[in-house]
């Protein structure tokens, strides 16, 4: 006889865990984890990374999950690692062969002249295996039932390449690639189209993101480092929800014009124009969400409500939280 599942006691959890994504993990697999090991009501990830990717995976908790977009739009970096000579129905290790050919001799000259004909603003045609939607199935059902769709080009930036020779774990000749580029980039695809611009085709045996905006890799946590940690420890690996917003020009409101605010009420003040601010409130200092300026006037675009306010701040044991968030209230 089974033994019955013992139910989770979810709670409000408010901030955003970078995870280093495990290989053979898909990104919601990933996220369900992150989920259940801190108990969280509502979560959201910033973006898929492919199950044979690994590296930095922005995990989106409570309140945070009302900024996640500004992950997805981000720019990204990765570490990849390509094998030429052999190219596969993937463009990854995981596709069967379906060409090789022999690697000739290339020169530096000739690398870096690839990096430079695939550096700034491209056209890529998505792959059939991947999430990419077309009348409600993913590219990669169609590909798995033997369907080759037609896919547009679609326009990417590639913002910086930098190609390396380098060798395989089996001693075979390979490229390493650092990428920085625009969401959207298909790094498998890069790395196939910079196979056949070197006269041999290629597909990658490693993928690793190792940056997403400000976020780089190495403050990231394992799943397995998170699952170590006991609950209120997990706890303490989450950044707060403004660490989003760090781009962000900055406007702190009284306590009268932060419920005003809340209530989705423009506010004026001697602020320049700008596209993109992070709105606080007094006493303490506390996130009450995102906006622009338009001459002069503070308009609201994303907002916490004051319940998850309250709740972040009583769990920082903000002095004056219970008062700022009475006051709020108050005023809407």
């Amino acid at each position: 006889m089974n033994a019955p599942r013992t139910r989770v006691q979810r709670r409000p959890v408010h901030g955003v865990l970078l995870l280093d994504k495990p290989l053979g993990f898909s990104s919601n697999d990933a996220l369900q984890k992150a989920k259940w090991l801190l108990r969280a009501e509502k979560a959201g990830h910033t973006g898929t990374l492919d199950p044979l990717a690994s590296g930095v995976l922005p995990l989106c908790f409570g309140a945070a999950t009302k900024f996640s977009q500004l992950q997805l739009d981000a720019a990204k970096r990765y570490e990849a690692t390509l094998k030429l000579g052999v190219r596969t129905r993937t463009a990854d290790a995981e596709g069967e062969v379906i060409e090789e050919r022999p690697v000739p001799h290339i020169s530096a000259e000739q690398l870096a002249e690839v990096a430079r004909q695939f550096t700034g603003p491209i056209a890529q045609v998505p792959p059939m295996h991947s999430a990419l939607k077309r009348d409600g199935k993913a590219l990669y059902e169609y590909a798995r039932a033997g369907i080759e769709v037609e896919r547009e080009a679609r326009q990417v930036t590639i913002h910086a390449l930098d190609l390396s020779f380098c060798t395989t774990a089996d001693g075979l000749p390979a490229v390493r690639m650092e990428v920085v580029c625009s969401k959207g980039t298909y790094i498998r695809t890069l790395g196939e189209d910079v196979g056949q611009a070197l006269g041999c085709g290629g597909h990658l045996v490693m993928l690793r993101r190792t940056g997403t905006g400000h976020f780089d890799v190495s403050q990231a946590i394992s799943l397995a480092e998170l699952e170590a940690l006991d609950p209120e420890q997990r706890l303490g690996c989450l950044l707060p929800t403004e660490s989003l917003l760090a781009d962000h020009e900055r406007v702190t409101l009284g306590t009268e014009d932060a419920g005003r605010f809340l209530s989705g009420m423009r506010r004026r003040g001697a602020w320049p124009d700008a596209d993109r601010v992070a709105v606080f409130g007094t006493e303490p200092p506390a996130l009450l969400g995102a906006a622009q300026i338009r001459g002069g006037e503070l308009i609201p675009s994303r907002l916490l409500s004051p319940i998850e306010i309250q709740q972040i701040l009583q769990k920082e044991s903000t002095p004056g939280a219970v008062v700022l968030a009475a006051g709020i209230e108050e005023t809407l």
